[in-house]
C-alpha cells in the first residue's frame, strides 16, 4: 500500500530575555536551524574590555531565561481516508486537518557548561499545550486533564547540580522529570513530521535520576535509574511496580567532525495499573502471558552525525526494540485460535492451558540528510525503513484518550491495530524546505521557521 501526504508546519521561537542573553539551548538540541539573531557578528575586542569593567559580576539570576515556541501545520492525504487519520503517525495523525501541535513555555536555569570545576545548580520547567501532548503525557499528570485533542503535558520539570569532584570535569546529577538522550529526533525536529524511530522504537521521557560526565573532550557518558518509560511515581503514575534502567555514551571524532551517540534502555514496561485498592485489570497478565513487573522491554539506539562541511550534515538512526511479553503461544505448540475451536468441540476451557510469550520485536534505520543554502533556507531529507515483526508496535490511536489508555492498561477497543500474528515493514521518505527569515530587532520573537515537507510511505 502506498501513501503520498504532504506536510507543512509554522514553528516561531519567543524569548522573554534581553537581547544580549545566553540563547536557548534547546534549539541545539532539538536540531532547529540557528536563529538570524545569533548569527548577529560578535562585539569587538573594545567593546568587550569597556563592558566588563562597567558590569558587575554576574549572579546566579542573570542566568535565568524564560523562552518558548509555538508550532502549527497539517498534513494533507491524498488518499483522503474515511476516518481521517494518517495510519503510522502520531503527532501528525490527523489527515487533512489544521493541527495546533504545540505551545511550549520554558524556564530554565542551567550551570554554566564551561565553569567545570566549580560547583553550580540549576533547574529547568517546560510545560506544553496542544495535540503533540496527547503522546507525551507523564502517566497521572493532566493525562485525563482537558477532554479535547488539545491537552497539557509537563515536559520536563528537573534539578540539576554540577559537582567538581571525581573526574577532571566532574560530573552533573539531574532529578526530576526529563527527556531521553535516546535517538536522533526529540519533540521538535527539522520536519513537521516525525520517523517511526520516534514515534514507535525509543522511550520519550522519563522520571529518575541522570548521572552524566564529560570524562574526556571526545567522551561523555551518562546513567539514569526511572520509573519507566514516561511513567511518573506511585498510582496512577506507574502502570507497574519495578524499575528502568538507561545509560548512554557519546563519542566525538575527527575535529568533532563524526559523533556517535549510543543509548539502551531497559526495563519492565508492560502495564499492570493497580488502584490503591488493589484493584487492576487483569487482563494484561494473560494478554501478554507474562508477570509485568518481571517482563523486560529493550530499546537500543545508535545515531551517528556526520558534519561533512559547514554546508552538509549527514546523519544515520539505527533502532531495535523488544518486549519480552506478548506473541503468546500455547506449551502445546497450538495456536489460541485452534485450541480456542477444539475446546469449543470437546468442552473444555482452552483458556486454562499454560501459554508462553515469544515477544515482540521492532527494528529500522533512518538516513538524514541537511543541506544549508544560507542562512535563510535549510533542504532536509530523511529515508527511513522500519518493521514492526508482530503489529504490535504501530498503531492508531482515534479517542482524545487512546493512547493514555493503552499506557495505563485499560481496555481500548477504539485503538486501532494491524492483525497479530504477522509483520508489516513501513518505508518512508520525506523532503522538506525549512525557511528561517530574519526577525525585525526589538521583537520578543528571535526565529520564524516556515517547514514544507512531502512524505511517501509503502508498507
Amino acid at each position: 500500500m502506498q501513501r503520498a501526504l504532504t506536510a507543512g508546519g509554522v514553528a516561531a521561537t519567543l524569548a522573554v530575555v534581553p537581547a544580549s542573553a545566553q540563547e536557548d539551548d534547546s534549539g541545539a538540541l532539538l536540531g532547529w536551524p540557528a536563529s538570524p539573531a545569533s548569527r548577529a557578528p560578535a562585539s569587538s575586542g573594545s567593546d568587550k574590555k569597556s563592558d566588563s569593567k562597567a558590569k558587575s559580576p554576574p549572579s546566579w539570576l542573570d542566568a535565568l531565561k524564560v523562552t518558548g515556541f509555538v508550532e502549527a501545520g497539517s498534513t494533507f492525504n491524498f488518499d483522503n481516508p474515511f476516518n481521517k487519520l494518517n495510519w503510522g503517525h502520531l503527532f501528525t495523525d490527523r489527515a487533512n486537518q489544521p493541527q495546533f501541535n504545540a505551545g511550549v513555555l520554558t524556564m530554565q536555569r542551567l550551570p554554566d557548561p564551561k565553569a567545570r570545576k566549580d560547583f553550580d545548580f540549576g533547574f529547568k520547567i517546560q510545560t506544553m499545550v496542544g495535540s503533540d501532548a496527547r503522546y507525551t503525557h507523564f502517566m497521572g499528570e493532566l493525562d485525563y486533564a482537558m477532554r479535547d485533542r488539545t491537552q497539557l503535558d509537563i515536559l520536563q520539570a528537573f534539578a540539576t547540580a554540577h559537582l567538581p569532584w571525581i573526574t577532571d570535569n566532574g560530573f552533573d546529577v539531574k532529578i526530576g522529570q526529563f527527556v531521553t538522550l535516546e535517538g536522533a529526533e526529540l519533540v521538535d525536529s527539522v520536519f513537521y513530521s516525525h520517523s517511526y524511530i520516534f514515534n514507535f522504537g525509543i522511550p520519550l521521557k522519563q522520571t529518575g535520576v541522570m548521572i552524566s560526565s564529560d570524562l574526556a573532550s571526545w567522551l561523555f557518558v551518562h546513567a539514569s535509574v526511572m520509573s519507566g518509560d514516561s511513567a511518573s511515581l506511585g498510582w496512577p503514575g506507574d502502570n507497574n511496580s519495578a524499575a528502568s534502567f538507561q545509560a548512554g555514551l557519546r563519542i566525538k571524532a575527527f575535529d568533532d567532525r563524526l559523533t556517535i551517540l549510543g543509548t539502551t534502555h531497559i526495563g519492565p514496561e508492560d502495564p499492570m495499573q493497580l488502584d490503591p485498592l488493589g484493584v487492576g485489570w487483569p487482563n494484561i497478565p494473560y494478554e501478554c502471558a507474562c508477570d509485568p513487573n518481571r517482563t523486560l522491554s529493550y530499546s537500543n539506539d545508535v545515531t551517528l552525525t556526520w558534519k561533512v562541511t559547514d554546508r552538509l550534515t549527514l546523519s544515520t538512526d539505527i533502532n531495535y526494540v523488544r518486549d519480552d511479553g506478548w506473541n503468546a503461544l500455547s506449551v502445546t505448540g497450538l495456536s489460541e485460535g485452534v485450541l480456542r475451536r477444539l475446546g469449543d468441540i470437546y468442552g473444555f476451557d482452552a483458556t486454562l492451558i499454560p501459554r508462553r510469550p515469544r515477544g515482540v520485536n521492532g527494528y529500522g534505520v533512518a538516513q538524514y540528510v541537511s543541506y544549508k543554502i544560507d542562512d535563510v533556507l535549510q533542504l532536509n531529507g530523511r529515508v527511513e525503513f522500519w518493521r514492526d515483526h508482530s503489529n504490535f508496535f504501530v498503531g492508531a490511536y482515534p479517542g482524545y484518550f487512546d493512547y493514555t489508555n493503552i499506557e495505563h492498561g485499560f481496555y481500548t477497543p477504539s485503538a486501532i491495530f494491524q492483525p497479530e500474528g504477522r509483520g508489516t515493514s513501513y518505508l518512508g521518505i520525506t523532503a522538506g524546505l525549512t525557511i528561517t527569515p530574519e526577525i525585525p530587532k526589538g521583537l520578543p520573537i528571535t526565529s520564524c521557521r516556515c517547514g514544507r515537507s512531502c512524505v511517501t510511505t509503502r508498507r
